[in-house]
């Protein structure tokens, strides 16, 4: 209602219009605060609860979510710049120091706990992290002569350490594919590693049946010698074996048996 005013006084801008607006938005509040005609009661059952609540209650969740979000982003942001102001004032000596610590103690204790795991995933990331970080210590190293005066480098390294480093970024992993690998002439070995990879994770989502049908048909698929190797083909062919898939059995708490006879509760029922 109050934007409605609004826009009547400052759009329309008639004297006649505003006084029948004001006339009709004294009745209005009338109606909906006395309690005789309970106005806001009527609207709520009739057009809030069963119209407006369920459209907004989503987009007050995706609200309310953003809100926490952009507020712990903001309270992050600000204590990293209080922690930036203070290390911008430390000797270059400490920077270095502090810089190497970042992308070392972490990563040392992530690496001790991967070995100690039976899961090869992890011990396969922070191996791609040290092969990459190796690359960025030596070239800090070699560089710092130089460039270690001008006001950010080490700020410079430890963004690229935390780039590298958190699994959110994958930094590792994208320098090594795109540069590393490609220095060293290891296409081939990453392929093969990256097969290893989904094998071992197709067998840990699938049964053993499911498993074989999906990887004959990934075989199929890179013979490309067959018609059968047809992304189609072989698409038609999975999703024929999901009729062979037997769900489980359901018995209905309350229902008749096959004799006709009914388990329904009565007042001889045993609760017990």
């Amino acid at each position: 209602l109050f934007m409605i005013t609004t826009w009547v006084d400052d759009v329309i801008k008639q004297n006649s219009v505003d006084t029948i607006w004001l006339g009709s938005l004294l009745f209005i509040f009338y109606w909906l605060y006395f309690p005789l005609t309970c106005g806001a009661l009527v609207v709520y059952e009739k057009v809030t609860a069963p119209y407006l609540g369920p459209k907004l209650k989503p987009l007050q969740r995706q609200m309310n979510n953003f809100i926490i979000y952009l507020q712990q982003m903001l309270s992050n942001a600000f204590h990293l710049y209080l922690v930036w102001i203070i290390f911008m004032f430390l000797p270059a000596g400490l920077k270095r120091i502090v810089a190497i610590a970042i992308g070392t103690v972490y990563p040392t204790i992530c690496s001790i706990t991967a070995v100690a795991t039976e899961e090869i995933e992890d011990d396969t990331y922070w191996l791609t992290y040290w092969s990459v970080y190796g690359c960025l210590f030596l070239i800090m190293d070699v560089s710092e002569d130089f460039l270690g005066r001008i006001p950010g480098f080490y700020t410079l390294i430890i963004f690229t350490t935390i780039y590298l480093m958190l699994p959110m970024f994958r930094g590792a992993d994208k320098i090594f594919r795109k540069v590393l690998v490609p220095l060293a002439g290891l296409h081939e070995l990453l392929v093969l590693r990256d097969a290893i990879t989904i094998k071992k994770q197709m067998l840990k989502d699938l049964d053993p049946e499911r498993a074989a049908v999906v990887q004959k048909s990934i075989a199929k698929f890179f013979d490309g010698s067959t018609s059968d190797s047809d992304p189609s083909v072989l698409k038609e062919e999975l999703m024929q074996g999901w009729g062979k898939i037997k769900l489980p059995n359901f018995k209905i708490p309350f229902g008749k048996a096959e004799d006709g006879s009914s388990d329904e509760p009565n007042e001889k029922t045993n609760l017990v």
